[in-house]
């Protein structure tokens, strides 16, 4: 059964670029960004992870860890590295999972049913530091991720699980978020003394409170 938003993400132990890993215990207090590739040695993968190398440090900012995986062996990934530096100008920086057992991708329902029964599909697991996963995404084989938008939806998912906002159609960091409809005016204007503007009875904007 695939993984729903809400469920504890699999813990697991792999051999990765960077040593064996406890998933859990590696993740500790941090949030976790998983997401897998097809393989090896391929096109689009090796420019999505030149790009997280890239973003590295924006990830760590928000207090997440990045990590990938393919069901390539470590010693394949190891020789994919210059590869993607080459390509990329961007030295792999962070783990990336060996799984030629496909013992992850099946944990985590990484196989892509209708184009093979080896490949994994684009997926991308956000897990926030209880464990649970908070967004998943897949993309088909031939369509690279925008992990600008996976920054995002970071933002979102941690401005609010600490407050009681939600966030509108292509908010970006710092811009106004949405009240949560439970919260009546009088609350609101304790919760929010930076004031709020009401569109419709359910809409009302406020500025983000955590800036």
């Amino acid at each position: 059964m695939a993984l729903q938003l809400g469920d504890t993400a699999p813990d697991f132990t792999a051999d990765t670029t960077e040593g064996t890993i406890h998933f859990h215990e590696w993740l500790g207090d941090s949030w976790g960004v998983l997401f897998s590739h097809p393989k090896d040695f391929t096109p689009v993968c090796t420019t999505e992870l030149g790009e997280v190398a890239r973003l590295k440090d924006e990830f760590a900012k928000r207090n997440a860890k990045v990590i990938g995986l393919s069901v390539d062996s470590v010693e394949s990934h190891d020789r994919w590295k210059q590869d993607i530096e080459d390509a990329t100008g961007n030295k792999l920086n962070y783990p990336l999972i060996g799984d030629e057992e496909h013992k992850v991708a099946d944990l985590y329902g990484m196989i892509h049913p209708n184009a093979s029964d080896t490949l994994t599909v684009r997926s991308v697991f956000i897990i926030g530091p209880d464990k649970k996963v908070k967004l998943t995404i897949t993309y088909p084989a031939s369509t690279g991720r925008n992990f600008a938008e996976i920054l995002r939806v970071l933002d979102s998912l941690q401005l609010t699980s600490d407050y009681q906002v939600s966030t509108p159609v292509n908010w970006n960091d710092g811009e106004d978020v949405i009240i949560a409809p439970a919260i009546d005016d009088e609350s609101a204007k304790e919760k929010f003394p930076k004031g709020f503007k009401k569109v419709k009875s359910y809409l009302r904007f406020t500025p983000q409170p955590n800036r």
